[in-house]
């Protein structure tokens, strides 16, 4: 089976809302945030699930990329 690939408008279907999963994309990697209580409903600390935030992770996040070695992939993002 092939690697999902995810662009800006498929990523954002993704949110976490009316019974959606929670993806979020990071260096051209989704992870499927679902799991994550902290992301219940696809927000976290004003973060939205269904986005890129590579960004957020880098410059905002105070536990950086370690947390995302314990996320499932599900894909890859090209924007």
């Amino acid at each position: 089976m092939s690697e999902q690939v995810f662009n800006q408008a498929t990523l954002a279907k993704y949110d976490g809302q009316q019974g959606q999963p929670a993806y979020v994309a990071v260096d051209g990697v989704v992870y499927d945030v679902s799991g994550v209580e902290a992301w219940a409903g696809g927000k976290h600390h004003g973060n939205l699930a269904g986005q890129e935030l590579t960004a957020v992770i880098d410059g905002k996040s105070p536990h950086g990329r370690k947390v995302l070695a314990k996320l499932p992939v599900v894909g890859k993002y090209e924007a």
